[in-house]
């Protein structure tokens, strides 16, 4: 088995064994990853490639979304609201290849991003993501 098939046989395993707390935190870092290299894209003038990275993160944030049962919890419309500016300024940022847009949207995804790990270390009552939504773990 080659370097690369293993890393895959890796992170599939480690998606398909997390909780639901460590996928949602798994999408966090990776949509944060994504305007990273865009970031890094527009600061070395290679500002074709920041498309990729932003749809990407842009597709992260609409699962995030479709995800979310704003039914369960308390903040589930507030978050849904917060993820639907997000991909607007995603959006945004892919449209004028504005970096400072792409800085507001990684820090917004880095704060909520903690929030969650803090959630899930705290255990049982915290709210985490189910794949049928927020729910209550």
């Amino acid at each position: 088995m080659s370097y690369q098939n293993n890393r895959e046989e890796y992170l599939k395993n480690s998606v398909m064994s997390a909780s639901p707390a460590a996928l949602l935190i798994m999408l966090y870092d990776r949509a944060i990853l994504d305007i990273r290299r865009a970031e890094s894209a527009v600061e070395s003038g290679n500002p074709h490639l920041v498309s990729g990275h932003l749809i990407h993160a842009q597709d992260i944030v609409t699962e995030l979304t479709n995800s979310l049962d704003v039914t369960v919890w308390e903040g589930g419309a507030q978050l849904r609201a917060l993820y639907l500016h997000l991909y607007s300024a995603l959006l945004t940022a892919n449209l004028t290849k504005s970096s400072e847009e792409m800085a507001e949207c990684r820090e917004i995804l880095e704060e909520l991003r903690v929030g969650w790990r803090e959630a899930a270390a705290m255990g049982a009552g915290a709210p985490t993501q189910t794949g049928g939504g927020l729910g209550v773990g």
